[in-house]
């Protein structure tokens, strides 16, 4: 009996939150096809490796962004026959939430690396579905989940907690009641018992993350507070 042959390859999806806005983590392509384009970091698996390995290995090697901490989730899997024009390729995507990093250096074929803000570029291959496909996870997982804090430093205010939900939502929560909803949701944020110092203003209070996997209530999006609301 044959079997199709065809190859496996991996592509990440790199957030973080720079200066205020949501950023992708890009590389300019090197050698055909789509030189000179902007796709996202990834490769091809190789025989003796997992995905998960082969994505950390990709993002070393394209962008010198070795073992970066953060979140690292598998995405999904996108295999339509002519999304490759090399050949029958089916890639698995990954997605990483990550604290803002030093600019990251290109290696092996990749020409450049650079984050970019979301949405202002168009990328090779498929990359534009794969990369609205992440944000969209993204968004989702920060209403339900504590990942907002994957884009935080170890400790953290309350207003940066809240940056990264305007970041990545595209819209900003009401402050007071962020802070509200964010230290009284169970296992969110704990308190550090410390506080910033040498900023203007008053002192705020730096909290770590806490142990919860799971927003119990969830912190939603504006539209989705208004769905919510309206009659059925």
């Amino acid at each position: 009996m044959s079997y199709p042959v065809f190859a496996v390859t991996v592509d990440l999806v790199v957030l973080t939150v720079r200066e205020g806005g949501l950023h992708v983590l890009l590389v300019r392509r090197g050698c055909e096809p789509y030189l000179g384009q902007w796709a996202l970091p990834g490769g091809f698996v190789h025989a003796d490796e997992d995905l998960a390995a082969a994505a950390r290995r990709e993002l070393a090697e394209e962008t010198g962004l070795a073992e970066p901490g953060g979140h690292l989730e598998q995405l999904a899997s996108y295999g339509a026959p002519a999304r490759d024009p090399r050949g029958r390729v089916v890639t698995v995507a990954y997605l990483a939430l990550l604290p803002d990093l030093p600019a990251p250096m290109a290696g092996t074929d990749a020409a450049a690396a650079a984050w970019q803000p979301v949405g202002r570029q168009s990328l090779a291959f498929d990359h534009d579905r794969i990369l609205a496909d992440g944000v969209e996870r993204a968004r989702s997982k920060l209403e339900y989940t504590p990942l907002a804090t994957a884009f935080c430093p170890p400790e953290f205010t309350i207003a940066a907690l809240r940056t990264v939900y305007e970041a990545v939502w595209g819209e900003a929560p009401d402050p007071r009641n962020f802070h509200r909803k964010a230290t009284s949701a169970p296992g969110f944020v704990e308190p550090t018992g410390r506080s910033t110092e040498g900023e203007p203003g008053r002192p705020a209070k730096l909290y770590r993350r806490g142990d919860a996997a799971l927003l119990n209530p969830p912190i939603l999006r504006r539209r989705l507070d208004v769905d919510a609301a309206a009659p059925t």
